[in-house]
């Protein structure tokens, strides 16, 4: 799966700031990401501390740009520029502040072009990484909300097994329009792991088999998607069972353009999509690599806190390769 992201990657490489430069497992896949030469990583934090880490856990960091907020020496621009950004809403004190703060002076150096993509979270919540990034950033033209997928991965005796899951991480209890746009930007983001999408709504219902407040929202954001000019086939609302199992669809939904094939999975609200995910990786021993965040004007991503190196190491791939 990261075959054509790590070519794409050394033909052109990308500038990728991690927030917590002193943290081992960022350390570790820093390190391995320079060694590869896969990216261009850059790490936040007191020069000293992230040094004497690299030094304590093995990992060598020769020629990764360390940064450390205090010393930087265009904060001052920065301050200016994340001043003008949040006109109105902070003070001059208040952005020196924020802009001490890891996930805010990493977000502002993707702002500003000096970095590519941005990934963390290792240490702290999603939230702390959505929030500047939603701030400074913002969503991308014709986007209303930041939205999270995850990919599961594993090899089969027939090759490689991809799916996607949203959303998982961010939007609670999404509205119909929240859910066609989730299921496009999800869509998107399949087509950068190389997987040709195919959509199910997912339900405790199929096609009308049951009855119920979210049944009746799935549905409605199945067809409000099959009106739009799509590139991709997308039906609901479906069943795990009858989206996954061909056998399955042809009793329970016979002539659907997805069933029985679906390979990205819109779950109706976050409840479900965590559940769901965390049971394909850890019963159907899946890799989940995630939560990518989606419909952001720049590639920023969430760690899982209880992350380990390799993960990181793979995460710093999606994120780089992602547009």
């Amino acid at each position: 799966m990261f075959e054509t992201m790590m070519a794409m990657l050394k033909a052109k490489q990308r500038k990728l700031v991690f927030t917590e430069g002193s943290d081992p497992r960022i350390l570790e896949a820093a390190s391995r990401l320079h060694k590869d030469g896969i990216l261009v990583p850059v790490l936040l934090g007191n020069r000293s501390e992230v040094e004497n880490a690299a030094r304590v856990f093995g990992w060598p960091i020769g020629g990764i740009e360390i940064i450390d907020p205090l010393t930087y020496a265009d904060f001052d621009k920065m301050v200016d520029e994340l001043l003008e950004l949040r006109k109105g809403k902070l003070d001059e004190v208040a952005c020196r502040a924020l802009l001490l703060k890891p996930n805010y002076f990493g977000t502002m150096l993707v702002k500003m072009g000096y970095v590519d993509a941005l990934l963390g979270g290792a240490t702290y919540s999603t939230a702390d990484t959505v929030r500047p990034a939603l701030q400074i950033i913002k969503t991308k033209p014709g986007n209303k909300l930041v939205s999270s997928c995850f990919v599961l991965h594993r090899s089969t005796p027939d090759g490689e097994a991809t799916y996607l899951m949203a959303d998982c991480a961010i939007n609670i209890k999404p509205t119909e329009d929240e859910l066609v746009e989730i299921a496009v930007e999800t869509a998107r983001t399949a087509r950068c792991f190389s997987v040709d999408p195919k959509v199910a709504m997912l339900s405790y219902s199929t096609l009308g088999s049951g009855k119920g407040e979210t049944v009746d929202t799935m549905r409605n954001a199945a067809e409000k998607l099959k009106a739009m000019s799509l590139d991709f086939p997308v039906d609901g609302e479906l069943q795990f069972d009858a989206a996954f199992s061909s056998a399955v669809a042809k009793t329970k939904a016979l002539g659907s353009p997805v069933a029985g094939q679906a390979n990205t999975f819109i779950f109706p609200d976050i409840n479900a999509g965590n559940i769901g995910y965390k049971i394909a990786q850890r019963l159907g021993g899946f890799d989940a690599f995630g939560p990518i965040l989606q419909g952001l004007n720049a590639p920023i991503n969430d760690l899982s806190r209880g992350c380990n190196a390799e993960e990181v190491y793979k995460m710093g791939i999606i994120t780089a390769a992602l547009k």
